[in-house]
């Protein structure tokens, strides 16, 4: 059951790193651009990296199922591999047109720019390290447990 809720709990930091991270750096970068700045926009772009850097945090520093850093790790890492052989397709990845929403588009331009400045293979590499923590992957020892573990006789071997 752990696990179960550490794919979904990866399945909310990859959204969140994705969508909100995207987001916030085309925010962030807009604002860096323009001679003069509109602090509510830097503001609250700068809140939403907050906000996601102390998602990716808890969850990496966390004692939550493993699978909860290796989903997005993968989805991260992957996506550089796939821009490193091939851009174009890399980049086709990314949501366009008029249909779609425009915070998505917004997200997308920000995934962009993060994705082509290694951002996301940094990220990526940073959120593997949990999953090769041998401790990670097994549960907590609670003190119910030693009570079936020792015997008075001890054992035959």
């Amino acid at each position: 059951m752990r696990h179960l809720a550490g794919l979904l709990v990866g399945l909310v930091v990859t959204a969140a790193v994705l969508g909100g991270g995207g987001w916030a750096v085309r925010h962030a970068l807009d604002v860096a651009a323009a001679t003069t700045a509109d602090e509510k926009t830097m503001w609250i772009a700068l809140s939403s990296m907050a906000a996601v850097g102390l998602v990716v945090g808890l969850v990496t520093a966390g004692r939550i199922s493993p699978l909860a850093t290796f989903v997005p790790s993968m989805v991260l890492l992957a996506w550089t591999v796939v821009y490193a052989l091939d851009v174009n397709r890399a980049l086709s990845l990314i949501p366009t047109g008029q249909s779609v929403n425009q915070i998505v588009l917004e997200a997308g331009v920000g995934a962009k720019t993060l994705l082509t400045s290694g951002v996301y293979a940094l990220l990526g590499v940073a959120l593997f390290i949990p999953v090769l923590m041998p401790s990670r992957w097994s549960r907590r020892q609670d003190d119910l447990d030693d009570d079936y573990e020792t015997s008075p006789e001890g054992g035959y071997y």
